[in-house]
């Protein structure tokens, strides 16, 4: 609830510095903000989990270190592919829409 409080604390500002919330640049930057910031939230905690989880592993079985390395660069890149999605809507909403 913070996070709401925060956003609409900032609202007024806003307003104050275009003139009116109708104007469609307002709504863009808005959206394409939230779009991005939400978006990244989940891909860096997957990434963080894996990357620990896979030092734990390391940790625990030196040995398998090559089946532990490419599992978890695969699983990166799976996760870093939605951050990437979230930029591209991001990068619609600011220019195209």
């Amino acid at each position: 609830m913070e996070i709401l409080g925060g956003l609409l604390a900032f609202l007024p500002f806003l307003q104050a510095a275009s003139g009116s919330f109708n104007e469609p640049a307002v709504g863009k930057a808005i959206g394409a903000g939230l779009a991005m910031g939400l978006g990244a939230i989940g891909p860096a905690i997957g990434i963080g989990m894996l990357v620990g989880k896979a030092m734990e592993a390391l940790g625990r079985n030196p040995e398998a270190r090559a089946a532990i390395q490419t599992n978890m660069i695969l699983g990166v890149a799976f996760a870093e592919a939605i951050g990437i999605y979230a930029l591209l809507s991001a990068i619609i909403i600011a220019f195209v829409i």
